[in-house]
């Protein structure tokens, strides 16, 4: 059974940093694509950004120039890292590998 295992959540200041990162029980290099996901309260979740296996990766427009997807097969683990993030980016995120596995999810808390 596939298990991925969200860490590098907390409590972060506006302009802050955070990495978020996405471990799977099996060899990631059996999944095409991966992505973050993320659920504010009172929204819909929706797509944070994505990469293919070849690493083309796709981002949310509210997003672009302040985090970057990555992974890396030999650790089995994808990344998410988060710059000068902003109280919108607030939300429980979620890492999702195809065909539709899911994490539990990590809260991102952005406050002064």
């Amino acid at each position: 059974q596939v298990q991925l295992v969200e860490s590098g959540g907390g409590l972060v200041q506006p302009g802050g940093s955070l990495r978020l990162s996405c471990t799977t029980s099996g060899s990631i290099f059996n999944f095409y694509v991966m992505g973050w996901y993320r659920k504010a309260p009172g929204n819909q979740r929706e797509l944070v950004a994505r990469i293919t296996r070849s690493e083309a990766t796709n981002y949310h427009d509210s997003v672009k120039g302040r985090f970057t997807i990555s992974r890396d097969n030999a650790k089995n683990t994808m990344y998410l890292q988060m710059n000068n993030l902003k109280p919108e980016d607030t939300a429980v995120y979620y890492c999702e590998a195809d065909p539709n596995y899911w994490g539990q999810g990590t809260q991102v808390i952005v406050s002064s």
